[in-house]
């Protein structure tokens, strides 16, 4: 019996997605574990594995396809000697679903069917598909005449304009301003554009309020230093600790002592996490993206630092599972590395807390005698959705992180 291969849902946020790779081709046999695709997610490019056996019969949507909905039906998988049908059995659900599907393609695959669709007033027929190309290129669908049935405009006759450039812009298509040099533009990812979405959605909905604290790094890093120099020189146990892993560690212990912070808000309650889990922001080639150390109030600066080492390295390779960047209470973003001096977070929903961490530099201070004398200081940026957290409860919460990285033994006991 046939089965048609959908598109999956491959992050909670995912509508649409690209299918990157088909590592199927079609009259291959599939079995059930087998990577079949790579399907670019607002999150990451990831692989899909079958879910169940035959032979890849036809591939409806060819590599390389943007903006393919959740559900919608990608391949046809069918028995070893079973006729292929013509196309899909079923339209695609209302509603994604998260579990994945199998898939193989071939390039030079049509795409599948959409029945055109209709915008009032101006009464253009297209493709779902072709006008989110045409938004993207700015191309007005309104000059385009149709070769698709009933004179619907399809994905080839947008790429045809577009290599043409012979097309109005769309009104709503921002003027290029002159520049000697000329300019080039790049077409945005599936993740760059839902960065975009999410983050002005954080930011304009959620009331952000900020809290900024100073504190003094001289402490964490001279126990830094003694912890690993005590570390084998190779070997299982030997082990680098860094200042964000001893930050991370901070910060949970933190969450864990002040109550009220490590928490999401609904209209309908307010949503507090039994665990600690620290969404830690790592820079990757088309944005960025949240891997997570679970549970970090309860693991040893080894075991972060090991961890977290792991973690950014599949992230960069873009080979995260979807339960290690899903999820999180609390997000850390730490852009000490460059140097910055200071800056404010936007908060990762549905989470209340974002921690901006800028970089350690050498300032003049006040001892508690009254003397001036030099201190590592860095600057630290708590970012809170003041629907859940109060200002008082946020300041109380960057104090007490102040307490624990300036008298940093407590991280090791």
């Amino acid at each position: 019996m046939a089965i048609d291969i959908l598109m999956p849902a491959l992050s909670p946020t995912m509508t649409e997605g690209k299918l990157a790779k088909w590592n199927k081709k079609e009259g291959d046999t599939v079995s059930s574990g087998d990577v079949i695709a790579e399907i670019e997610t607002d999150k990451a490019t990831m692989e899909v594995e079958a879910v169940d056996e035959g032979v890849l019969g036809k591939i409806l949507v060819p590599e390389g396809t943007e903006g393919v909905a959740v559900n919608t039906p990608i391949a046809i998988l069918v028995e070893e000697g079973e006729e292929v049908p013509a196309g899909p059995s079923s339209a695609p659900a209302a509603a994604p679903k998260a579990e994945a599907a199998s898939a193989s393609p071939k390039a030079a695959a049509p795409a599948p069917q959409v029945k055109a669709s209709v915008e009032k007033g101006n009464r253009v027929f297209a493709s779902p598909l072709a006008k989110r190309i045409a938004k993207d290129a700015g191309i007005d669908l309104s000059t385009l005449k149709g070769s698709g049935p009933n004179g619907r405009i399809v994905k080839k006759d947008v790429e045809a304009a577009k290599a043409g450039g012979g097309v109005a812009a769309a009104k709503s298509a921002p003027v290029a301003a002159y520049t000697p040099g000329g300019t080039t533009s790049t077409p945005h990812s599936t993740m760059r554009k839902v960065i975009a979405r999410r983050l002005t959605e954080s930011k304009t909905t959620i009331p952000h309020f900020y809290v900024s604290v100073d504190i003094k790094l001289d402490a964490l890093l001279a126990l830094r230093s003694q912890l690993n120099a005590a570390s084998p020189a190779e070997g299982p146990d030997a082990f680098k600790l860094s200042v964000n892993d001893m930050l991370i560690k901070a910060a949970a212990v933190t969450l864990r002592r002040i109550k009220g912070v490590n928490v999401s808000f609904t209209d309908e309650a307010l949503i507090e996490y039994n665990d600690v889990d620290i969404s830690v922001a790592v820079s990757i080639p088309d944005g960025l993206i949240t891997p997570i150390i679970r549970q970090a109030d309860r693991k040893s600066l080894r075991e972060i630092s090991t961890e977290m080492k792991d973690l950014a390295a599949r992230a960069r390779a873009g080979k995260l599972k979807p339960e290690e960047f899903q999820g999180g209470s609390f997000s850390i973003s730490n852009m000490g590395m460059f140097g910055v001096s200071s800056f404010s977070a936007i908060i990762n929903p549905p989470q209340a807390g974002i921690l901006a961490i800028a970089a350690g530099e050498k300032r003049p201070v006040v001892k508690d005698d009254g003397s001036l004398g030099m201190a590592t200081v860095m600057t630290t940026t708590l970012s809170v959705d003041h629907r859940a957290i109060d200002g008082a409860l946020a300041a109380k919460w960057s104090a007490t992180f102040r307490d624990v990285v300036e008298s940093p033994f407590t991280l090791v006991v």
